[in-house]
C-alpha cells in the first residue's frame, strides 16, 4: 500500500483530518492535494467565527472547534489565528423567539452567547441601524479568521509529525474492488506522471470537487454548487462593520477586515449550477446590489468604495448541513463534504472526529452520527427544532 490512509484534499478539511490523525498515531497518512493547500475554496473563505446553529452537534462542532483556535499556538506551534471582533445574529422579525431558544441551547452547550435588545447591540456595535430590531444574539468571542493560513498551519503541523503531502497531484478516481474503496488513481501534471496510490481508507475532503469523485465509484452524492460572491469595500477608519454579523433581514452577512479600514460583505444565496473551475470573478455590477443591502444596516457604507470582489463556489445539500462519515455500502471510504458554506468554523473539530472514525474516538471529540451521508436515502434530513426561514 501507499499509506494506511489517503487523503483527497489539502484545504482546511483535509489538513484538519490529517492533523489529527497524526495525533492519533494512525500510521502512515498521505494528502494529495490538485494544486496547494488551502488554494481551493479554503482560501475564498469569508471564515466567520461563531457558535450561532440551530441544530446541537453543529454547536458541538463550533464549541470544540473555537477551543482548537483558542489554543493554537500549542496545538499547532503558529500564532494565534482569530481576530475577535464579536459576533452578531439578527434574525426576520417573527423569529425571536426561535433565536431566544437556540441561544439557550447554545449557552447549554458551552457556547459565550447571549440575546441583547436593540440598544444592547447599538452598544457592542456602533454604526449599525436598529430601529428594525428587537432583539439580537450576541458573542463577544465571535470574530472571524482566514482559511488559507489555518489549512496551512494544520498542514505544516501535520507534516511535522510525519504525514506525507504531495500538492499538484489532482486525483482523478477512486479505485474500488467490489464494494470497497482500495485507493485513487491520479492524474498526469507537469513532470509528475499518472499513477495509482493504495491505501486501507481513503478520505475524500475534496469540497466541490468531491461529487465527480464520487460517481467514479459509481456514487451519486447529493450535493449542488451554489455561486456566492463577496465584496470587499474601502473607507475611513471607524467606519464600515464594527463585528461580524450574519442579517437575515438584509439577507447578508459582513465582518471588519484587518487593519480597520475595510469591510467584507457577503451575500446568503446565489445561482444554483456553478462551475467551481471557471473562475468567474465578482463585477462591481454584481457587486451593487450586495453593498445596497448591507448599506440598510451598515449606513456608514454610503461613503465606502468597492475595491475588490472574490467568488467562491459552495457544495449545497439539501439540508444545508455537511455529508461525514462512511457511505453505506462501499467500505473503504470516509466523505467530508456538502458542507454548505460552513466548513471554516467547525474544520478544527471536523477533522479530529474524521480521525475518531479512523483511529478511534479522542476524548472529546464531537459524535457526527447525525451528518451521515446516508440520512437522505433513509429519509432522515437533518431538522432543527428551531430553524429560521433562512436556514
Amino acid at each position: 500500500m501507499s499509506a494506511d490512509v489517503i487523503i483527497v484534499g489539502a484545504g482546511i478539511i483535509g489538513a484538519a483530518t490529517a492533523f489529527q490523525l497524526s495525533l492519533a498515531g494512525a500510521g502512515e497518512v498521505l494528502v494529495l492535494d490538485r494544486a496547494t493547500a488551502g488554494s481551493g475554496m479554503s482560501c475564498r473563505s469569508s471564515a466567520l467565527i461563531r457558535m450561532h446553529y440551530t441544530f446541537a452537534p453543529e454547536v458541538e462542532l463550533a464549541v470544540r472547534s473555537d477551543a482548537m483556535f483558542g489554543a493554537w499556538p500549542d496545538l499547532v506551534g503558529r500564532p494565534g489565528c482569530v481576530r475577535r471582533t464579536g459576533f452578531v445574529r439578527i434574525v426576520r422579525p417573527g423569529e425571536e423567539a426561535a433565536l431566544r431558544a437556540n441561544v439557550a441551547m447554545q449557552r447549554a452547550l458551552g457556547a459565550r452567547a447571549e440575546v441583547i435588545d436593540a440598544a444592547g447591540v447599538k452598544e457592542v456595535a456602533p454604526g449599525l441601524w436598529t430601529d428594525d430590531i428587537e432583539c439580537a444574539a450576541w458573542e463577544p468571542d465571535g470574530g472571524y479568521g482566514d482559511g488559507a493560513v489555518v489549512a496551512g498551519d494544520l498542514l505544516a503541523a501535520a507534516r511535522a509529525r510525519g504525514v506525507r503531502y504531495r500538492p499538484n497531484t489532482p486525483v482523478r478516481s477512486l479505485l474500488t474492488d467490489g464494494d470497497r474503496v482500495i485507493g485513487v488513481e491520479t492524474g498526469e501534471h507537469g513532470a509528475a506522471p499518472a499513477g495509482r496510490e493504495y491505501a486501507g481508507t481513503v478520505v475524500l475532503a475534496a469540497g466541490v470537487w468531491s461529487p465527480p469523485l464520487l460517481r467514479t465509484a459509481g456514487v451519486t452524492a447529493p450535493i449542488e454548487t451554489e455561486l456566492h460572491r463577496v465584496a470587499l469595500l474601502a473607507h475611513r477608519a471607524g467606519e464600515g462593520a464594527p463585528v461580524a454579523c450574519i442579517d437575515s433581514v438584509t439577507a447578508t452577512y459582513f465582518r471588519p477586515e484587518a487593519g480597520g479600514a475595510m469591510t467584507l460583505v457577503g451575500s446568503f444565496a446565489g445561482p444554483r449550477g456553478a462551475d467551481p473551475d471557471t473562475g468567474v470573478s465578482a463585477t462591481q455590477e454584481d457587486l451593487v446590489p450586495l453593498v445596497r443591502a448591507a448599506l440598510s444596516r451598515i449606513p456608514s457604507l454610503a461613503d465606502a468604495g468597492i475595491v475588490g470582489g472574490v467568488t467562491g463556489v459552495y457544495d449545497m445539500t439539501p439540508d444545508a448541513r455537511p455529508l461525514l462519515g462512511r457511505l453505506p455500502g462501499l467500505d473503504g471510504l470516509i466523505v467530508a463534504a456538502g458542507f454548505s458554506g460552513m466548513g471554516f468554523k467547525i474544520a478544527p473539530a471536523v477533522g479530529e472526529s474524521l480521525a475518531g472514525l479512523i483511529a478511534g474516538p479522542a476524548r472529546d471529540s464531537v459524535d457526527v452520527t447525525a451528518f451521515r451521508p446516508g440520512r437522505f436515502a433513509e429519509g432522515k434530513p437533518i431538522q432543527a427544532p428551531n430553524p429560521y426561514s433562512d436556514d
